[in-house]
Formats: C-alpha cells, structure tokens, sequence
C-alpha cells in the first residue's frame, strides 16, 4: 500500500504533471494528424527524455501514448479520415453524424468514452500487475526467451493477410537488431567496415524510418490538406456526455475487452476497434442505424482503443515484450531511461510500475478534458494544409533522428530504412512486425545466451518453456487455419472483389527477394564465427530466409499484383531526402532547413511569402534554442558559422 502512495505522491509532484501535461498535448497534435500515430510521436520524444529522471521521462511518455488515441478521433469524425488504424471504426457512425451536423454530439461521446476506457485499462493494468507478480519472479531467462519468441510468432500471425509476410518482416527486425557487437562475446557482428555501424542502428531512426518518413511520404504524394472541406461542429456537445451515461454497460464491456485484446501482442488497436463495433451491433436490438449515424458505433471502439493501449503495457512492463508498435519504442524508451522490464518491475521497480499506471489513468482524464473543452479550437488544427505541416515534421523527425549520434550516418541509416519503409508499406507488409522484432532483438539475444550459460541445452526440456512452444505453434497455425476457413465461406465474387489487381508489377517478389538477399549475405558473414557470436543471428537469418521463400513461392502460386504509381513518387521523395542530407551537412543544418522550409511551403503548398518565411523563421528559432537547451552541434557546412555568429549578437 505504501507503493501506492508513493506513485501517487510522484505523479502528483509539479514536475510530473507538467512533463505529463506536454505529453498529453504532443499526444493530441499527433494524433490529429493522419496516418502518424504513436509509433512517430513516441520516437520523435525519445532524444528530449535522454537523461532525464525515470518517473518524469516515463509520465511524458506515457501522457503521449494515452491519448494518441482520443486526438486521431477530430480526422475520422469531422473528415472521415481516419487518424490511425485504431480509429477505423469510429468513421463508421462518427463521420455520417457529422454530415448531420451532430459532430459535436459524436465528438464528446467519443471523449468520454476514450476517458473511461484509458481509466478501466489502467485498472485492469494493475490487478494483473498484482495477480502476474508471482508467476513473473519464478521465470527464468528461459521462460522469457520462450515469451519473447510468443510475442513474434504472434505478431506476425495476426499482423497481415500473410503470416510468411509477417515472419519475415519479424525476421529482419531481428537481424537489423544485431549489427554491432555480440552480448556474449564482444565481437563485431554486420559492421561492413562502416564505421557508424559498430555500435548499431538507434531505435530512434528506426522508428522514424519505417513509420514516420514513409507516412509524410504518401500524404505528400496525395498532395491534401488534412481537412480540405470538414463538417461543423453542430450542436449536441452535452447530449454525446448523456449518450455515454445512458449506455455504461456498453462502455464497461468494450474497455475490459480493448484491455485483455490489447495485452496480446499483435493484435492492437486495428483489430479490437472492429471487434467491438460488430458487439455493438450484435448487442442492439435497432441494427438499421449502424453505419448511418448510431452513436453506439462511436462509443464502443472508442471505449475499447484506449483502453488496448494499456492493455498493451502488460507484455511490455511484465515480460519485456511490447504487445503494440507504439508499446516497442515505449520498451525502447524505458531502456534509454535506465529500466529493465520483466522481474524488476514487480520487485526492486514497483514503485516506478505504478507510476505508470497512475500517469495513464491521468493522461487519459487530462486528454479527455482538454478535448471536450476545447473541442472548437483543437477542431481547426485538422483544417491546416499538411504541405504546410510537412516540413515542420520533418525538421522535427531530423532534428530527433540527429540526436541519435549526430552524425552523418543517422540521416543516411534514417533514409535507407524509410526507403524499405516505403516498399513495406506500398505492399502491405507489416512494418509494425519489423519493429517489435528489431526492439527484441537484443533481449532475447541476452535471454537466449543466459539460458545456454545457466542451463546448457537442457532449458528445452524445462516445463514452461514446452508450455510457451505448444502455445507459439498454436499462434503461427491457428489464424491461418481460421482465415481459410473463412475463406472457403466466401463466394467467388467476394474473393475476387478482395484481390488488389491493378498494376503488372510484383512489389511482393522485389521485397522478398530483397530480404532473401540480405538472409544469404549475413548468414554468409557470421557462418564460421564462434557459436555464442553466430548462433541468434543464424537463427535470425533462418527465420527470415525461410519466410521470404515462402512469400515468393506463394506469390508465384497466387499472383496479386500492385499499383507503382505511388511507389516511383515515393522513390522520387526518398532520393530528395538524401540530397537534403548531404546539403545539412555541406551546407549547414540551420541553412539547409531555413531554405528548404520557405522554398517548400511556397511552391508546394502555394502559401504566401510571409508565411513561408514565418514558418521557416519559425523552425530556425526552434532549433537554435533546442541547440543550446540540449547542447546540439549542429553541422555547420560553409554557412552556419554566419547564422551563428548572428544569433549569438543576438
């Protein structure tokens, strides 16, 4: 009980709330901006919480990754868009109450919902915390290796259409984890002689280049503004309160269950939301309103989606394995503060544990709150052209990602992943699998390698780990038993209508022969090396090459062929983004992004001077006083020794 009050006591404390506060209000903006999500804005922040205490880094990011989900709702109610995968279903009844001039009523029953969803979560976070205790202090380094592994197989079982796509993508997540040197030994693993390689590829510019990069990437090429006509807000703010009031068991059912579904690593947001919008329907007697306005479409996965994210906050704290993207580089970002997850959370850490449970119960009444009384003004945030917001977030996705080593190869490690980013995303392979496989990869290594030390090779026989396999097997065949099940149920018409056929071009055979490639050459630089150095990423290399031959044989056998449109724009961006890069650092990192930034909004957003030339003012202040906040040296190139030298007259 004095732990209680001690995390309490903590959360409580000014400088908690107010680092929690800013998460809350980074977690807002970025949800409101499409297709973003937690996974960036949590990346984006992992440089600023370096060196900061642990409970107030942990309260910052778990104010953002509270509430990602109730900002992405303003997008799929006012526009139909939705903010991310985890707000889908919301557009089903949101959006048309909307067009009825009912978007304030639909926007306040989803704030409330969400409010209440993150509140039971973090109750429901708790009593496990309390319940797993004891089963977490008997694990092994055994045990947890077997868990770590249950998280892959099911991340990538129920991460696509493909669970070969989802293995693979896994695959080389766990192999790209491995560059630098073996935990076991010391010896330098994929390095090529490269220099930035020898101590590996930061998460930061991993999670920037698979998600955020490739996002901005694709709203550019669709060159819209987040909203370019919306719906007003109507009326019926207090009525959606009522709504929610008058339909609590409903809002009870979908949080418990968002909470159990999202401590499953893999399945997430995008699928509970749907889940529990088909309850919805099922549970009411009126199904007539669904999809043309029924404000129980709203409340139910609205209630559900926050309270999956901290249900995925179980795996990440107890086991160490992030049951969401966003819960990866929140793994991440416990690491970067000093803390290990698994058995120190509950023992030597539990005070810190229920920090982070108070501060999600918090960050979810806060968001809730700033959102129902400043539903107006947050609204008009979705009416701004994102080619205006493009090169903002890009200075800011720059700025994070050279914080990493602030070096050169930051920028050319952030280019090459959000080139493979791009080609993931165009042909739907699972990029949230990749991530989760590269932020395990250096604990199941470790886990592995004590397993080996402490137990040699009898650990396989151990009861919990044969428990946790048959429970791996039952992850990687069950749902591809269960969707040809569903399949063979299908007309012929229903499977046609699924199959994308548009263009004469097999993205999926590039890909995979791509990651084939990359399995021969880095099974090919670690065969020979002693064992404890080459065995995990032989295994890595197994997984990945097995899977991509796979893809391709199934490719070959059921041929689904993909639009290149978007692909050859996508290039386009990807090769300017590594001319930027050199420009930063022959020119000047300041220089560079004042430039680009005005020459950007006006002649691709078509904005007047003076607002470009705010905006890129705007940016180069920004940087000059996180550069000397933070201690930054930037590249200066030939030209920022000017810029410098007058700001410091300044």
């Amino acid at each position: 009980m004095s732990v209680l009050f001690s995390a309490l006591d903590q959360v409580m404390s000014v400088m908690h709330l107010s680092y929690l506060m800013l998460g809350v209000v980074i977690g807002l903006i970025v949800g409101i901006i499409p297709g973003l999500g937690g996974i960036a804005g949590m990346s984006l922040l992992l440089p600023f919480i370096y060196g900061m205490d642990a409970s107030v880094g942990l309260g910052m990011l778990m104010g953002l990754v509270a509430v990602v989900p109730t900002g992405d709702t303003f997008t799929s109610v006012l526009m139909g868009i939705p903010g991310s995968s985890s707000s889908q279903a919301t557009v089903m009844d949101g959006f048309p109450l909307a067009k009825k001039g009912q978007a304030a009523r639909a926007l306040s029953a989803a704030f409330l919902s969400s409010m209440i969803g993150g509140v039971v979560g973090a109750i429901i976070l708790s009593i496990f915390i309390l319940v797993a205790r004891p089963v977490v202090l008997a694990f092994s380094s055994a045990e947890l290796f077997m868990l770590t592994l249950l998280g892959l197989s099911v991340v990538a079982s129920l991460s696509g259409g493909s669970v070969y796509k989802g293995l693979a993508a896994c695959g080389m997540g766990l192999l790209i984890g491995t560059i630098g040197g073996a935990p076991a030994t010391g010896d330098f693993r994929f390095t090529f002689d490269i220099d930035y390689l020898y101590d590996g590829i930061p998460l930061i510019v991993v999670g920037l280049g698979i998600f955020a990069l490739p996002e901005i990437i694709s709203l550019l090429i669709k060159n819209k503004s987040i909203a370019s006509k919306g719906n007003q807000l109507g009326h019926g703010l207090g009525q959606g309160l009522k709504d929610v009031m008058k339909n609590l068991p409903l809002v009870g059912r979908s949080s418990v269950f968002g909470s159990l579904v999202g401590a499953i690593p893999g399945l997430g947001g995008s699928v509970v939301d749907w889940m529990t919008y088909s309850f919805a329907m099922g549970a009411s007697k009126d199904k007539s309103q669904f999809g043309k306005g029924e404000i129980k479409g709203v409340i139910a996965p609205e209630s559900a989606n926050n309270a999956c994210s901290c249900g995925s906050m179980i795996p990440t704290i107890l086991f160490g394995v992030p049951g969401s993207g966003s819960a990866a580089v929140f793994l991440g970002g416990m690491l970067l503060l000093g803390i290990q997850p698994g058995v120190s959370m509950v023992s030597t850490h539990l005070d810190l544990t229920y920090t982070i449970i108070w501060s999600l119960a918090l960050a979810n009444i806060l968001g809730a709150a700033l959102c129902i009384f400043l539903t107006r003004p947050i609204s008009m945030l979705t009416y701004i052209k994102f080619s205006i917001l493009a090169p903002v977030i890009l200075t800011l996705i720059l700025f994070a990602a050279y914080q990493a080593t602030r070096s050169f190869g930051d920028f050319m490690a952030l280019g090459v992943i959000a080139l493979m980013g791009v080609f993931m995303k165009s042909a739907n392979w699972p990029r949230p699998a990749f991530l989760i496989g590269f932020v395990l990869s250096a604990g199941a290594e470790n886990y592995f390698f004590q397993s080996i030390q402490f137990y040699e090779y009898s650990w396989f026989t151990r009861p919990g780990v044969l428990i946790i396999g048959a429970l791996i097997l039952c992850g990687l065949f069950l749902p591809p038993l269960f969707r040809k099940a569903m399949r063979k149920r299908q007309t012929q018409e229903e499977i046609e209508a699924a199959e994308t056929v548009v263009n004469n071009f097999s993205l999926d055979i590039w890909i995979a022969g791509l990651f084939l490639m990359v399995a021969v050459v880095f099974g090919y630089q670690v065969w020979g090396e002693q064992t404890l150095t080459s065995a995990f990423p032989l295994i890595a290399v197994a997984l990945l090459g097995g899977s991509s031959l796979m893809v391709i044989i199934n490719h070959l056998r059921h041929r689904k062929l993909i639009e290149t449109a978007e692909i050859r724009q996508g290039l386009v961006y990807i090769a300017g983004f590594f001319v930027m890069a050199i420009l930063y650092f022959e020119l000047g990192f300041l220089t560079t992004t004042f430039f680009f930034t005005l020459l950007f909004i006006y002649f691709f957003a078509r904005a007047g001077i003076v607002k470009s030339t705010s905006v890129a003012v705007g940016l180069l202040v920004f940087l000059l006083v996180m550069g000397r906040l933070m201690s930054v040296d930037y590249p200066e190139g030939l030209l920022d020794g000017y810029v410098l030298a007058v700001a410091n007259m300044i």
